[in-house]
């Protein structure tokens, strides 16, 4: 079934709800996938790791400059933020966060490949921040 056919089948939620599910599906071979609600998107996340999000209905998952070179060569576009605030407001800014290639849409194999990377990715990172220290 492809991505606007799952889409319709739960169509009676709003168009985030729908594509929340619809992330979590696609990703549900990764295991604990969970897709929480943050600003005006949603971010995707194992256990307490991002590794990606959703905009305007399109999942972004985090790289770095190999997965980067790999999902740019398979399609996949970088998601851009406009800050509302300071020097750049209203400038678009790449992220690390790419879309998903159009072929891994409507593929669930696919999809947890890339996501797999992703995630590798969003924990080296993670990891390699300092720990906070409080007190």
């Amino acid at each position: 079934m492809d991505k606007r056919a799952r889409l319709a089948q739960i169509g009676h939620m709003s168009e985030s709800k729908a594509m929340m599910a619809f992330a979590q599906d696609l990703l549900s071979e990764m295991g604990a996938v969970d897709v929480k609600r943050f600003f005006g998107g949603a971010g995707i996340y194992a256990g307490p790791v991002m590794f990606g999000l959703i905009a305007g209905g399109t999942i972004y998952l985090k790289t770095d400059e190999p997965l980067r070179r790999d999902m740019a060569a398979e399609g996949a576009v970088p998601w851009l933020y406009a800050p509302r605030r300071g020097a750049d407001a209203g400038v678009p800014q790449e992220t690390h966060y790419l879309s998903l290639p159009p072929a891994a849409e409507d593929d669930p194999e696919e999809a947890c490949a890339w996501g797999r990377r992703a995630l590798a990715v969003a924990e080296a990172a993670r990891a390699a921040k300092p720990k906070r220290r409080r007190g």
